[in-house]
């Protein structure tokens, strides 16, 4: 089980980044299977290069750093079953 508190600490050193650019990124959810569901905030959001964003910079960052990180997604692209 990936622990909630090293994916948002991760996520806080990657943030100035994102704020340089207008953007910002928030913590939605770590799922069992090592998926991070984050929201992308301020210019990320609707951002065409938020995909590239999120793969290139805050999954691979991720994945470096906490282990059993297998993948971030947008929060506006899971669809939650209860």
């Amino acid at each position: 089980m990936i622990n909630k508190e090293d994916v948002q600490a991760v996520l806080d050193l990657i943030r100035p980044s994102l704020q340089a650019d207008g953007g910002d990124v928030k913590l939605v959810d770590v799922l069992e299977e090592g998926v991070v569901i984050v929201e992308l905030q301020g210019a990320c959001k609707g951002c065409p290069m938020s995909q590239l964003t999120l793969a290139n910079g805050v999954e691979r960052i991720l994945k470096e750093r906490v282990p059993g990180v297998t993948q971030v997604v947008p929060a506006d692209m899971v669809e939650y079953v209860d």
